[in-house]
């Protein structure tokens, strides 16, 4: 039996293929820098190296990061960091590595975990054999009573990989990065990994956008999906609705340059986002009620796309019959054909989003 989240949209194979596809061609290049712990901790004090987002929290235990912090002592070879060197503020985004970044930091703080969880503990080396000369050891205590191991520690050296996209424009290639690297015990998909990595406003308006109560009733699901695929159909309508054009499959890499590059507003701002959003969604579920895009067992995104690009477009002059024009574009053969295959294909996206206008505000 699938529980609710597997009904909420609609299982149609080349979704499925799209998501999984493999990527395009892309010419990155990758070095490698070696940082001294001190100078790896001072760049992400100053914001130099940034753990996007806050869905992933910080997971380890404190046994976990005393046994990285020993290794280091000991002289022990770490496992390397990967890092995205963003062209626009040449920043590093971290793709792989946050919990033994973090967990240096926090030693080198001298508490262990998250500000944002409360009271948090003094940071002393735990789960070491207890004739370790370092155990139950804070930073400070190296300090003053272990200069060699203290210095020992600031210089030891942690390996990380830059990646820089060169071709072709864009940041798409750390999206199939970050999915390829990313080790976390469920692994991320999607929109959660875009969370991670295309920061800024709109990721900010996205998830207030997901809020919306009329979108909640048409998405048919009250509470947030919990692998962002709501949110993924949010971005999916801006991508479509702004660029439908320029569309290239894979759909999920145009989702991600589009949503890279309007971080800021600079494709649509962020306030007409917001009321061309907002207008379009009360403008469906006043017509067509909620759930309108649920033709079999939940919703289809490629239904909601096109239909609801074609009441954006039309949102001004809108038809007295319109309900009666959705129920027979609903019957239309080449419209059912359009979002049940190839529904990521370029010329399937153009010719769905065409009959859809045409045939509600034709």
């Amino acid at each position: 039996m699938r529980n609710e989240d597997e009904e909420t949209l609609e299982r149609v194979p080349s979704e499925e293929e799209d998501a999984e596809s493999s990527p395009a061609s892309f010419e990155v290049i990758t070095y490698p820098a070696d940082y001294t712990l001190e100078g790896i901790v001072a760049k992400y004090r100053k914001g130099s190296i940034f753990i996007p987002g806050f869905e992933r929290k910080f997971v380890w235990t404190i046994n976990q990061a005393s046994r990285l912090i020993e290794s280091f002592l000991l002289g022990l070879p770490v496992p390397a960091i990967f890092l995205y060197l963003e062209p626009e503020t040449n920043k590093f985004v971290m793709i792989d590595g946050q919990q033994r970044l973090l967990s240096i930091y926090y030693f080198m703080e001298g508490y262990f975990g998250e500000p944002n969880r409360g009271k948090r503990a003094e940071f002393q080396l735990k789960g070491l054999n207890k004739s370790s000369p370092f155990y139950e050891k804070k930073y400070e205590d190296l300090r003053e009573s272990n200069e060699a191991a203290f210095n020992k520690l600031n210089d030891s050296v942690l390996r990380a990989f830059i990646v820089k996209q060169i071709d072709p424009e864009g940041s798409s290639s750390v999206f199939h990065i970050f999915e390829r690297l990313n080790t976390g015990g469920t692994p991320l998909v999607g929109q959660e990994i875009r969370n991670c990595i295309y920061h800024g406003e709109f990721k900010e308006l996205l998830a207030e956008l997901n809020n919306n109560k009329g979108w909640r009733e048409i998405f048919g699901k009250q509470e947030p999906d919990k692998r962002q695929r709501d949110v993924e159909l949010i971005l999916r309508f801006f991508a479509l609705y702004c660029n439908s054009q320029k569309y290239g499959k894979p759909m999920k890499d145009f989702l991600s340059n589009f949503m890279s590059d309007n971080r800021h507003g600079r494709i649509i701002s962020i306030e007409d986002a917001r009321r061309l959003f907002d207008d379009t969604v009360s403008l469906i579920r006043g017509t067509l009620g909620p759930r309108p895009f649920h033709f079999k067992s939940g919703l289809n995104a490629a239904a909601f796309d096109c239909v609801s690009i074609a009441f954006a477009k039309n949102r001004h002059s809108i038809p007295h019959d319109l309900k009666d024009r959705f129920s027979k574009l609903k019957a239309e053969g080449n419209f059912l054909k359009s979002i049940e295959d190839g529904t990521t294909d370029e010329v399937v996206v153009a010719r769905r989003i065409m009959l859809s206008e045409n045939k509600l505000f034709g």
